[in-house]
């Protein structure tokens, strides 16, 4: 017996096709969810291994922090010592100047005048006094620039004044001290 088949044929293939499309289209969107999910977990992961290389690094720059302040406490330290060491250095230097400048002053000073001040301020010295006359000044001046610890003798004003009864100059003069040298000091010794 022949068969013969009643069935739309087209209708059958066409819900096959449906299903097929169905099914593709099923796996397709769970495929899609995969990638979708991959991604976002990849993406997730890469933000949490930044956030925590950025904790460390945030750690690591305020311990740098840290020790750059001791640096620079240290720094400040040392220069303040080194300050300090500079002005016992120049205390030590110059502890002799005041006796170098009044031995000196004692030798140039000529007979005839006196000495009413002596100010020193740092190494500009000025002195004030009385004179029999102004040829001794002069005299002082030369002796003054002849001197090994003095030089630039500079006369700031002389003046004829009279003191008991007397005629006499009274003036005021600037000269400068020359630094002692430690080999200076050596052979002075």
């Amino acid at each position: 017996m022949i068969r013969i088949n009643l069935l739309p044929h087209r209708e059958e293939a066409k819900k096959a096709r449906r299903e097929q499309f169905f099914v593709l289209a099923g796996l397709v969107s769970v495929l899609g969810a995969l990638i979708v999910f991959a991604g976002y977990t990849l993406i997730g992961s890469s933000i949490t291994d930044q956030d925590s290389s950025n904790t460390f690094l945030k750690g690591e720059i305020a311990v740098l922090d840290k020790q750059l302040d001791q640096i620079k406490r240290l720094k400040e330290q040392t220069q303040a010592l080194l300050s300090r060491k500079q002005v016992i250095e120049n205390l030590q230097r110059d502890r002799g100047e005041t006796v170098y400048l009044l031995s000196e002053l004692v030798k140039q000073v000529p007979e005839g005048i006196y000495l009413k001040s002596l100010k020193q301020d740092g190494l500009k010295v000025s002195i004030t006094g009385h004179a029999q006359s102004n040829a001794r000044i002069s005299a002082l001046m030369r002796n003054l620039e002849a001197s090994p610890w003095m030089e630039t003798p500079q006369l700031i004003e002389s003046k004829a004044v009279v003191i008991n009864g007397r005629r006499i100059n009274e003036f005021g003069m600037t000269f400068v001290l020359t630094r002692v040298r430690p080999e200076d000091e050596k052979v002075k010794k």
